[in-house]
């Protein structure tokens, strides 16, 4: 008996990684990780939100307010990552000074820019218009994509300098905030590398019949497939590293509650009765 699931890659990965989100912000609530972790619980369920939305408002709403919905989302994202970075940078060196503060973050965002400035191609500014509607979301556009990269590559000179340096203000290995920034950390490389390998095959790829073309798509097609399975081994990495306490920080046992003065006559009380009974 042969059993056919009709189920392409990108379905079982979607399927996969929206349950493990779903898991993830269990996890966030039910340990009372929020608190701590306020901003990345928000770029979670932001993560969350745009899984459901490209799978029930793909091909049901004309393409520009299905675009402009997208563009919106990413761009809430992409704000929302600078604030992970954020959050988790202060919970990693509280301790550190305000001088420090601003020599590393002066630092970080001097390479991002760097980064930024000399990547890709930048569109001429006369073609960056506000007068409609299509401009408006074409700079939304580069905003969320240049955004996004500057998050990706703050988020891997964070990570280098949280496990450089966290174990000295007390966020080592066994702490959640090393762990997140790990995650992290491993799907802004995963996600730079994806871009880096397909631009040198597009720059070098000229496809003269249409099976090259397919080809080339098809490779496309792995190298995102590929990315999106390790995005979801890193949230199942941040499920499991959430769930455990860390060393330290367990929660209390729960006391018992004090006697009164009538609970403890009572066992008085009884103490005699049983030693009465005992006695032959």
């Amino acid at each position: 008996m042969h059993l056919n699931f009709h189920f392409t890659p990108v379905q079982i990965l979607w399927t996969l990684t929206f349950a493990a989100h779903l898991v993830l912000l269990v996890v966030l609530l039910g340990r009372d990780r929020v608190s701590r972790f306020k901003w990345f619980t928000v770029a979670i369920a932001l993560v969350s939100l745009r899984l459901v939305a490209s799978r029930l408002l793909y091909g049901r709403l004309p393409e520009i307010t299905l675009g402009a919905i997208f563009i919106v989302l990413a761009v809430i994202s992409m704000f929302a990552g600078l604030l992970v970075l954020v959050e988790l940078a202060r919970n990693a060196f509280s301790k550190v000074g305000y001088r420090a503060w601003a020599v590393w973050t002066a630092a970080l965002l001097a390479v991002g820019a760097t980064v930024l400035a000399t990547w890709g191609p930048w569109p001429a500014l006369k073609t960056l218009k506000l007068d409609n509607l299509l401009g408006i979301l074409g700079v939304l556009q580069l905003v969320a994509q240049k955004g996004g990269m500057l998050v990706d590559v703050d988020t891997v000179a964070l990570g280098v300098v949280i496990v450089a340096f966290g174990r000295r203000y007390g966020a080592g290995w066994r702490s959640h905030t090393q762990r997140i920034m790990i995650g992290l950390s491993t799907a802004s490389i995963c996600q730079l590398g994806v871009q880096i390998i397909w631009q040198v095959i597009a720059k070098h790829s000229v496809p003269k019949s249409m099976d090259e073309y397919q080809h080339i798509v098809g490779i496309k097609d792995k190298l995102i497939n590929g990315n999106s399975a390790i995005y979801l081994v890193v949230t199942i990495w941040w499920i499991v590293c959430l769930w455990m306490d860390e060393p330290g920080t367990a929660a209390p046992a729960i006391d018992a509650p004090e006697a009164g003065p009538q609970a403890e006559a009572e066992t008085s009380t009884h103490d005699a009765t049983q030693g009465e009974v005992a006695e032959p």
